[in-house]
């Protein structure tokens, strides 16, 4: 909602870069959408690092609580 007040906020004090942003957009978003990808199983890799190291950390515990 915000981001559609701007535009229009935009729209009425310079309609051609507004119409120019409206325009630009999807070519944006289409070059940015490999990025986001990347980012993605960037962020999974390290998800499945961190888990891998912590393994033996909650091993080690979950071992312990059960013989309590």
């Amino acid at each position: 909602m915000v981001k559609l007040l701007l535009w229009l906020i935009l729209l009425v004090l310079c309609w051609p870069l507004a119409l120019l942003a409206l325009l630009l957009w999807p070519i944006v978003w289409l070059l940015l959408l490999p990025l986001r990808m990347v980012g993605i199983v960037v962020e999974g890799v390290f998800a499945l690092l961190a888990a891998l190291i912590l393994l033996p950390a909650r091993m080690v515990r979950r071992s312990t609580a059960t013989h309590w």
